[in-house]
């Protein structure tokens, strides 16, 4: 780590990259700080748990929701991130054979079809936050944690991921092939 918090790998922003990106890149670099912490969390939690359980007989009720919500945070989270490296699986055999014009347009259309897949999820995972929120809904657990925080995770992250993909679409961008 750097005097100024982790140090994230990855794609530099570009020279002219507008004011919009830039907070969006200082966004997911914050966001995949705070992933890494609970990645680490969600570790340590499940390992206190088995240890727990083993040398001392005691059952946790709270554990396994606990790293649950830890990693749908880190999942959704890092997501925009690895949007923005363009680190997400993909299959780039046909990239070798098409013209650079074809593979361009290919481009746009598949993070066209990803921002209205993208942009429908974070609508219902809204939808989703707002009646855990108003309802009070919980797990079922004797722990009963608030299902708030999953779907808030869940709700930022794609949010998050929808307006990464849209920047990266965005007309005034001629940089969408690199």
């Amino acid at each position: 780590m750097s005097a100024g918090g982790p140090v994230i790998a990855g794609a530099a922003l570009p020279a002219d990259a507008t004011l919009a990106e830039r907070l969006l890149h200082a966004v997911n670099r914050a966001a995949v700080g705070v992933s890494m912490v609970a990645l680490v969390a969600a570790a340590v939690v499940l390992t206190y748990s088995v240890a727990s359980r083993y040398l001392f007989k005691a059952s946790t009720d709270w554990q396994d929701e606990t790293a649950v919500f830890l990693l749908v945070g880190v999942t959704f989270l890092c997501a925009p991130w690895v949007q923005q490296q363009r680190g997400h699986i993909g299959i780039e055999a046909i990239v070798a054979i098409l013209p650079p014009r074809v593979n361009h347009a290919r481009r746009i259309v598949v993070d066209f079809l990803c921002l209205l897949f993208c942009g429908f999820f974070a609508w219902k995972s809204w939808k989703l936050l707002h009646e855990a929120w108003v309802d009070g809904q919980t797990t079922s657990s004797t722990w009963a944690a608030p299902l708030w925080i999953p779907y808030g995770l869940m709700t930022l992250g794609m949010a998050l991921l929808t307006l990464q993909i849209a920047l990266q679409l965005a007309p005034h961008r001629g940089r969408l092939v690199r």
